[in-house]
């Protein structure tokens, strides 16, 4: 096995990262993610102040339990990690080419932006609900341009609208385990294991031999012959760094983890997208197709931007909001996820113990620029706009949330409002300047034999959903490694669904 590549393969129930008890104020408090001033804290019960976040436990990660919308990330975004990065291989033009080389895609030919039969399969949904219909409609009512996909001219361009491309297969889920590794199950050289959790790194030195893991609940030890890859995720993969030596001296040292490599980024520019719900009341029980999430829009909240700001994911379902918010949620109704999609605030991730099993803490600092909360307030002021028009008036009675406010109402309403799109990343950056964790080929500085492939990589969290960026991210680093060890690029034909 010349590359040992682990993900935590995570149904350890026991060990997996849970509440841990903390002090806020003073009392006792459970937390795993501390809000900060800049959220009103989420009241559970009379001593309990937690704002809540969940990861997947499965084969595939978040691509098992997400909401399978393909997003690729704006131009914008690509080009802002090649200027980090230093190498022009992580800018757009290059970027094409991966998502040529890994897409299948299912809609109108695009040679220059799509790829056909590559791994990941993608399509738009054949009939598109009247609700998704009509946010198309009001969209281009108030100026807003409709595209035929949002990954196209779409993702170059000032924003848009359009009905969303998912990962569906004849009505199935398409998780990247079931594109890239199911396939190849049967090859002598991989071993999937399950019921497992990373725990360590192994280093001799400061060069990284294997990984630690609890594998049915017993301790083993894995080596690997040349790398090892951590692809944990923005919260786990930071978590294993620190707690294995690396990262900042200060954070390992209050926990008596020896220093092995000092990086101060580690856990460092915590970003997310973050999300409030706007909804209304159907007049009757209406279908919800594909996802339940069938069209998409992203905007500026300002034109002078150089991107889209704003992200709207349209669920043709009610969802709840907060009981903070003294809300009524509809029978039945549809809700925008409108949000952030390019958050100035940054956060942090801490470690609370030197164990696999002590938590990580969280501090998300949502909200915590002013940029933030002026494009939270034109985000929601652009959604009310959207499903107040007359493209919903045959299928809705009126809006239930958030509805019309002052200013200072609104803007208690979105702290007291604001979930997260589960889009964390940023944790061990790319780039060149003090808090980056690995270089332009994904290498953690100062650390031999160690590369990181996950969302915690990127400079700046891209627009729109993470799923497609991460897999453009494992495919680079795979290029990487093909290219420093001599290795040959597996065979199209082994990803070939029948």
């Amino acid at each position: 096995m010349s590359v040992l590549a682990y993900c935590c393969l995570r149904r350890a129930e026991t060990i997996w990262p849970r509440l841990s008890q903390t002090q806020r104020n003073g009392r006792s408090t459970l937390a795993l993610i501390e809000t900060g001033v800049s959220l009103e804290s989420r009241r559970l019960d009379s001593t309990v102040d937690v704002f809540l976040s969940a990861w997947a436990k499965g084969l595939g990660g978040g691509s098992s339990i997400n909401v399978m919308v393909w997003a690729r990330g704006h131009k914008e975004d690509w080009e802002h990690f090649a200027a980090e990065s230093g190498d022009e291989a992580w800018g757009y033009e290059s970027i094409l080419h991966y998502y040529r080389r890994i897409e299948d895609w299912n809609g109108d030919p695009d040679p220059i932006r799509r790829g056909v039969g590559g791994p990941a399969y993608v399509a738009q949904p054949p009939k598109p609900q009247p609700i998704a219909e009509a946010l198309l409609k009001a969209a281009s009512a108030i100026g807003i341009p409709v595209f035929d996909t949002p990954n196209g001219a779409m993702m170059e361009s000032p924003g848009g609208a359009s009905i969303a491309e998912l990962r569906i297969r004849n009505g199935k889920r398409e998780s990247v385990f079931s594109s890239y590794v199911r396939p190849l199950l049967t090859r002598p050289n991989l071993a999937v294991v399950t019921n497992a959790l990373v725990t360590r790194l192994n280093l001799d030195g400061r060069r990284v031999i294997g990984v630690e893991a609890v594998v049915d609940g017993q301790q083993r030890q894995f080596t690997a012959r040349c790398e090892t890859v951590l692809s944990l995720g923005a919260i786990n993969t930071p978590k294993v760094l620190m707690q294995s030596g690396i990262g900042p001296e200060h954070e390992l040292r209050a926990h008596g983890i020896p220093v092995i490599q000092h990086l101060p980024g580690v856990g460092q520019n915590h970003q997310d997208h973050l999300a409030f719900g706007c909804t209304w009341a159907y007049k009757k029980p209406e279908g919800v197709g594909g996802s339940g999430c069938e069209a998409k829009l992203y905007w500026k909240s300002d034109a002078r931007l150089a991107q889209p700001d704003i992200l709207q994911c349209q669920l043709e379902f009610a969802v709840p909001s907060p009981v903070e918010t003294e809300l009524k949620t509809p029978e039945h109704g549809w809700t925008m996820f409108t949000g952030l999609a390019q958050p100035k605030s940054r956060g942090r991730l801490r470690l609370s113990g030197s164990s696999f099993a002590d938590p990580i803490l969280i501090e998300p600092n949502a909200l915590s620029e002013p940029e933030d909360m002026a494009a939270a307030l034109a985000a929601v002021e652009l959604c009310r706009d959207l499903g107040n028009s007359e493209a919903f008036t045959p299928l809705v009675t009126g809006e239930t949330a958030p509805g019309a406010r002052d200013r200072a109402g609104m803007v208690r309403l979105i702290r007291r409002s604001a979930v997260t799109y589960w889009h964390q990343s940023c944790t061990a950056k790319m780039g060149r300047d003090d808090i980056s964790v690995v270089d332009n080929q994904l290498k953690v500085y100062g650390v031999e034999g160690l590369r990181i492939a996950d969302s915690s990589i990127m400079p700046r969290i891209t627009t729109g959903n993470t799923m497609a960026p991460c897999v453009v991210i494992g495919e680079r680093a795979a290029d990487l490694i093909r290219e420093q060890h001599s290795l040959s690029r597996p065979s199209e034909a082994l990803f070939q669904h029948s």
